[in-house]
């Protein structure tokens, strides 16, 4: 197992390296320019159509766009904003959260071009359901030719999500409960089982649903939390925003706990940890934007483009300045119980509370919308009568998530995640000519 391990440690420092992050953050560039800055330009458009597609009921599609992005975000919005934030500025200092957002601006143009193909080349399965997603607009967009890159897509992607989707973030859950509350992770797995259960059985119209209530309340209870912190520190911003813009120019010296850090290595974990909290470019969020009641592929994809400036220009900055506003980022403390002890500084006995609880219905609504990605991909590859038995075996490795040892499983899960996301950008760039048509002619009509 340690030779294993150690040659996955080996591929996973390659395919998260440094040419996988520029072709991410390259393929973004490219498309925002191809766009001609759209998505940033139109981003108040793009709530407009949110809260006007809440109830598109004679369009094609089974869930509203509104729900299609809630879904997404219920995938999204997870462990990433907690332990992932902490983890970036931790390693990258504070420079690190001023490239999640350069990599967040830059990756709405990638998230927009995903939801665009995913609805434009979807297609109805034979229960009637819409499906679709990087393996349908590789089938259907680039011909019999590049079938190959499909089939590599939805098989990561399958093997991916039992990973980073469903064990992991029950691990999560058990974890925070166990430190926080002593709850047993036994009881928590079990718990967990029978919520996933009754909703992941009911398909996507029913994760659809309860993410587009869940989502939205949970978001808006951290970030209430998380800008009780802020405010107490109110004074403290200005000086905050500055170190942390001029920390991603120039290295940051050894200080306190924290160990230092170069540019590079700020630019390195900004663009990781930004691309793994708001998925742009895995290929992960169009899936579930394929499901949209839409007949416009343009509409659903600045919908779309919403999730990325919401997980991370909205609510994984308010985690990270919580962390640079109160000092905590010196200390030497790293992951969720960086966010948990800036959380305590301003509210004390109360802050590890709101972080455990936050992570925890964060990675439950996490398994909730990895299930519909896994079970997408796993129809593609083996035909609809597969879906029963991925919603089984899905419900069934919760429990066991979180009663297990799974430093191996995120180490597959990472690397898993960073396959996926291949297939899904050389897809990208050779539909780029259809994505800017379809965009140009959209525009026309307006």
């Amino acid at each position: 197992m340690e030779l294993i391990t150690g040659w996955l440690n080996d591929l996973n420092g390659l395919v998260w390296g440094k040419p996988m992050l520029f072709m991410i953050f390259g393929t973004g560039i490219f498309l925002m320019l191809g766009l001609k800055f759209m998505p940033v330009l139109s981003l108040g458009k793009g709530f407009k159509l949110l809260w006007q597609g809440r109830n598109e009921k004679d369009k094609e599609g089974e869930i509203s766009p509104f729900n299609a992005l809630m879904t997404s975000l219920s995938a999204t919005i997870g462990t990433g904003n907690i332990t992932g934030v902490a983890t970036a500025i931790f390693i990258g200092g504070p420079g690190a959260l001023f490239w999640m957002w350069v990599t967040a601006l830059i990756g709405m143009a990638t998230k927009y071009a995903e939801a665009v193909c995913a609805v434009h080349y979807r297609e109805v399965d034979e229960r009637g359901s819409y499906v679709g997603g990087p393996m349908y607009y590789i089938k259907n967009g680039l011909g019999k030719k590049w079938l190959w890159l499909g089939f590599l897509f939805a098989l990561f992607g399958a093997l991916a999500s039992f990973g980073i989707g469903n064990t992991v973030q029950a691990n999560s859950v058990a974890h925070a409960l166990e430190t926080q509350f002593h709850i047993p992770q036994w009881i928590t797995g079990l718990v967990l089982l029978a919520l996933t259960a009754a909703v992941v059985l009911g398909g996507i119209k029913r994760i659809a649903h309860v993410a587009g209530k869940l989502v939205p309340i949970m978001a808006l209870a951290y970030m209430s939390a998380g800008l009780f912190v802020l405010f107490t520190h109110f004074s403290q911003i200005p000086e905050a925003v500055s170190l942390i813009v001029k920390s991603a120019f120039t290295p940051v010296a050894a200080t306190g706990g924290f160990a230092g850090a170069t540019i590079m290595l700020a630019v390195q974990w900004g663009v990781a940890r930004g691309i793994f909290s708001n998925e742009a470019g895995l290929g992960s969020a169009p899936i579930a934007h394929a499901a949209a009641r839409t007949n416009d592929p343009v509409r659903q994809g600045m919908i779309a483009m919403l999730g990325t400036f919401i997980d991370t220009i909205i609510v994984c900055s308010v985690t990270g300045l919580a962390i640079v506003l109160t000092g905590v980022w010196t200390t030497g403390v790293k992951g969720a119980a960086l966010t948990i002890a800036a959380f305590e500084q301003a509210m004390p006995e109360m802050g590890g509370v709101v972080v455990s609880i936050a992570q925890a219905v964060f990675a439950f609504t996490t398994i909730l919308g990895w299930s519909v990605y896994g079970e997408r991909c796993v129809e593609y590859l083996f035909g609809v009568r597969s879906v029963i038995l991925f919603r089984v075996l899905w419900i069934l490795a919760v429990p066991i998530g979180a009663m297990g040892e799974l430093k191996f499983i995120w180490l597959l899960a990472d690397t898993l995640n960073a396959l996926m996301a291949l297939p899904n950008l050389i897809a990208l760039l050779l539909l780029s000519p259809v994505i800017f048509k379809l965009t140009k002619e959209a525009r026309k009509r307006v």
